[in-house]
C-alpha cells in the first residue's frame, strides 16, 4: 500500500506529465508517418507558448490543468489527422467556458492543406490574403488564375481586403478558384463559436483565419484522402461495369441484326442508327430525378447559375466536355449525390 500511495504521490500530473502518460493512446491513432515521440515532443512544447501568471504557467497550462479531458480530447483529434497540435496547422487555444479556461482544438489552414496534399491529387495549393494597397485582378471565365500585384518594399499594404485560394492538380489542370471579401469573411465569422473572444484566433490571428475560411472553401474542390482514395476505387469500378454494359450492348446489336436479316428481306431494311435514349457510348446516362436531386443540391450549396453548376460537375468528375447535366452517367450522379449527402456540416 505503501509502494501504491507513493506511486500516486510521485505521479506526473501536470498537462506535460498527461501528454506522456497517453503516449501510446495517441501512437495508435497518428498515421504511419508521424512517430508518437515527435508528436509528445511538439504537444509538450505547445504549452510553453503565450502569457505566463505569477506562478509561471502559461494560459495553456492553466487551461489544459482546468479541463484535462478536453485538452487530451483535443490533441487525439490532432494526432488521428496527422496535425502539429499548437502551430497553424492545429491551433490549442485557450476559451473562457463557466469563468474557466479550458482548451479547445481548431484545425489551421495549414492542416487542411497538408490534409489536401496527403490526398495525392494536388500538386500545389495558392492561398493569399489581399490588402487595399495591392493590385488584384481576377475575372472568372476569362482567367485562369488570379493576377495579384504587391509591393514588397511598402510599409503598410493597407487593411484586409480579399483572400483568394485554389490548387494545380497534378495533371496540371487548376481547380475552382475560391475568392472571398469582407462580407463573407464576416458572415463565416458570426458562425464561428466565441470569434470575438479574447483568445480566439479569430482575434489573434486574423491573418490566418481569412486564409481558413477561403482554404476550407476550396476544399469542396479539391479531394480530400478518404474521398481520393474512394474516387480510385469507384474508378476501376465503373472502368468494369461500362466494359461490361458496353459488351452486353454489343451482342445484343450483334444478335438483333442476326435476327433481322433472317426474318426480313432486303427491301425491309432502312438504313439508320440504333438509338436509346438512356445509353451512349455502353454507359448508362442518370436519370431524372437523379439530376433533379443533383441540381437542388448543387443550389442549395450556393451554386445557382446553371453554367457554372455544369463547370463544377465537370471538374469534380474530371469531364472536361460535360455540357450539361443531363449528360452525367448514372454512376457519376449517384456519386456526387452521395458526396452531398456525406458532408460533414460546418
Amino acid at each position: 500500500m505503501t509502494n501504491l500511495k507513493t506511486a500516486v504521490a510521485t505521479r506526473d500530473n501536470t498537462p506535460r506529465g498527461m501528454i506522456a502518460q497517453y503516449s501510446q493512446d495517441f501512437a495508435t491513432v497518428l498515421p504511419s508517418h508521424v512517430k508518437p515521440e515527435t508528436f509528445v515532443r511538439i504537444a509538450q512544447g505547445a504549452l510553453k507558448k503565450g502569457k505566463k501568471d505569477q506562478q509561471g504557467r502559461t494560459e495553456l497550462e492553466i487551461a489544459a490543468s482546468n479541463n484535462p479531458p478536453v485538452f487530451m480530447a483535443a490533441l487525439l483529434d490532432a494526432a488521428r489527422l496527422g496535425l502539429e497540435p499548437g502551430t497553424e496547422q492545429y491551433y490549442l487555444t485557450p476559451r473562457k467556458v463557466k469563468g474557466k479556461l479550458e482548451i479547445l482544438g481548431i484545425v489551421g489552414y495549414q492542416g487542411i492543406i497538408e490534409l489536401m496534399y496527403r490526398a495525392g491529387a494536388i500538386s500545389s495549393v495558392v492561398a493569399e490574403v489581399v490588402y487595399s494597397n495591392d493590385i488584384f485582378r481576377y475575372q472568372p471565365g476569362r482567367d485562369e488564375i488570379p493576377n495579384h500585384e504587391i509591393d514588397w518594399d511598402a510599409d503598410d499594404r493597407g487593411t484586409l481586403r480579399l483572400v483568394y485560394a485554389y490548387a494545380r492538380m497534378k495533371d496540371g489542370s487548376f481547380s475552382k478558384v475560391v475568392v472571398l471579401n469582407k462580407a463573407d469573411i464576416a458572415r463565416i465569422k458570426k458562425s464561428s463559436q466565441g470569434s470575438s473572444g479574447e483568445y480566439s484566433p479569430w482575434t489573434q490571428h486574423e491573418p490566418s483565419m481569412w486564409l481558413k475560411s477561403a482554404v476550407r472553401q476550396l476544399q469542396k474542390w479539391v479531394p480530400t484522402s478518404a474521398e481520393y482514395v474512394r474516387e480510385q476505387l469507384r474508378a476501376v469500378r465503373d472502368v468494369q461495369t461500362e466494359g461490361a454494359v458496353a459488351e452486353q450492348i454489343r451482342n445484343e446489336r450483334t444478335n438483333g441484326a442476326r435476327a433481322a436479316s433472317e426474318d426480313r428481306s432486303i427491301g425491309d431494311i432502312i438504313d439508320g442508327d440504333i438509338v436509346d435514349d438512356n445509353l451512349t457510348d455502353g454507359e448508362v446516362l442518370a436519370t431524372d430525378e437523379q439530376i433533379t436531386a443533383l441540381t437542388k443540391a448543387i443550389a442549395d450549396d450556393g451554386i445557382t447559375d446553371p453554367a457554372e453548376a455544369v463547370k463544377w460537375a465537370a471538374a469534380t468528375v474530371k469531364q472536361p466536355d460535360l455540357e450539361k447535366l443531363e449528360d452525367l452517367t448514372h454512376d457519376q450522379a449517384q456519386w456526387l449525390l452521395d458526396g452531398f449527402n456525406s458532408e460533414p456540416s460546418e
